[in-house]
């Protein structure tokens, strides 16, 4: 428990209370496989599952016990979001592949209700549709230009949101307007890994959790993988570890940046507080750089608040205080309201801002899913096992990019630079608070 100024906090994710990960059973390291899996989240599982089902031998690493993190620790907001607009997708890949991009995004999210209606993974999943909002008029006319594009090209319904009927949403004068998307949903991220979990050992692959990989080296016959209790010889390598590769592979980790994102969960509200507040109950975010997502628990008893850290090390106070600050800027009625938890995980940025599959000789990556996984890191991890597979038509996908994303300049895994970012991030969502109201004209 950590000090907070409105009471006691747990460090460990509210998920935890009603979903716990048993230890699985210790298997030996066979010494070959066809498939060496490192991760053993969303992607690297659904991975498992693909290959497993088509009678490969697999056996996935992970160098703490499974649950452990970021698949167990996010929002549970399943957005597939992507971080570039469409413009600027345009101008670094061409019309067609942006275009591409979007429309994967609406696959992958039907592919996973899908899968948690055939699989029977219950993980309180509801399509509650993600309202968005804007804190100026610039801001309003980007979301109403997505909105018309998400509409006309997806067949996705969504529609912009005016000031007077922001109230309909959400409980606050914080926002001059929004946009909302009926695609989204949410979930109990850590009761959705228990579901992959289940099923991947169901298939046979071996799982061996607490068993770190500590390099690979390619020969002839494939890619031979160290861990901690002894060589495999596989014939491919897939790596998901995303935002907690360590040492391991130092080639991958000059280019993905780990980031912290804390998420905090209030004490149980009063009644009548949450209608007033989430009356839709819906998922929901904002447009400014240092932006926070939020949402209401799926019992409706009190509000999940998250956003990105800022800090690299230690579990400090701060971003928490910061945390409840924010909520209570746009909820002013919370303002000092009692918190019963505040976690963080690690999520992967990089430089393209887009969730990659690449190959580096027998060694396929899925990864930099840039705060997005609950639905990208499952969809990615079924593409890359497609692709080991060499089934064309299903492995396909926009997202599967060669070369590499580019090295960070001057980094080696200890990301020195995020309060620098943090800093140009935080003057520009000044500079857009700014312009909340038009200037006066001079007479």
């Amino acid at each position: 428990m950590t000090a907070d100024p409105a009471g006691p906090f747990k460090s460990t994710p509210y998920w935890w209370e009603d979903c716990t990960f048993s230890p699985l059973p210790v298997r030996r390291v066979a010494s070959r496989c066809d498939v060496a899996i490192v991760g053993g989240g969303y992607a690297g599982l659904s991975a498992a599952i693909e290959l497993a089902r088509a009678g490969r031998s697999v056996q996935l690493f992970d160098r703490q016990s499974l649950g452990q993190a970021a698949s167990s620790r996010n929002g549970g907001m399943a957005s597939g979001s992507i971080r570039p607009g469409r413009k600027e997708l345009i101008r670094r890949f061409g019309e067609a592949r942006a275009t591409e991009i979007l429309m994967e995004g609406k696959a992958a999210r039907e592919d996973l209700w899908a899968f948690l209606n055939e699989e029977k993974v219950e993980c309180d999943f509801h399509l509650s549709g993600l309202f968005v909002g804007a804190i100026n008029a610039d801001e309003c006319d980007e979301l109403s230009r997505s909105a018309d594009l998400l509409r006309r090209f997806l067949g996705i319904e969504a529609h912009p949101v005016g000031r007077l009927d922001v109230p309909t949403y959400i409980g606050t004068d914080f926002y001059t307007g929004g946009f909302v998307r009926m695609d989204t949903g949410g979930l109990h991220p850590a009761k959705l890994l228990a579901g992959i979990i289940r099923v991947a050992m169901a298939t046979g692959a071996v799982i061996h959790e607490n068993t770190a990989v500590t390099g690979t080296i390619a020969e002839a016959g494939g890619v031979r993988v160290r861990t901690s209790r002894g060589d495999v010889l596989a014939r491919k390598v897939l790596i998901c570890t995303d935002a907690y590769t360590d040492g391991f592979d130092p080639w991958l980790r000059r280019r993905i940046v780990p980031v912290r994102s804390r998420i905090i969960a209030t004490e149980p509200l009063a009644e009548g507080v949450m209608d007033r507040l989430m009356p839709k109950r819906m998922m929901y975010g904002d447009m400014r750089q240092l932006s926070y997502y939020y949402r209401p628990s799926a019992d409706g008893s009190r509000i999940l608040f998250g956003g990105r850290d800022g800090t690299t090390a230690g579990d400090a106070l701060a971003p928490t205080t910061h945390l409840r600050s924010e909520l209570g800027r746009i909820f002013p009625e919370l303002r000092g309201v009692g918190l019963t938890h505040s976690w963080f995980g690690q999520v992967a940025m990089h430089r393209d801002m887009v969730p990659r599959i690449f190959t580096s000789g027998d060694t396929v990556y899925a990864t930099g899913f840039c705060g997005s996984g609950v639905v990208w890191a499952r969809w990615l991890g079924k593409k890359a096992a497609f692709k080991i597979l060499g089934e064309t038509e299903k492995a396909q996908s926009a997202f599967d990019f060669d070369p590499a994303p580019k090295a960070v300049p001057f980094y080696r895994g200890k990301p020195w630079f995020i309060p620098l970012v943090y800093s140009l991030y935080e003057w520009r969502d000044k500079r857009a608070m700014r312009r909340r109201q038009p200037k006066a004209k001079r007479r």
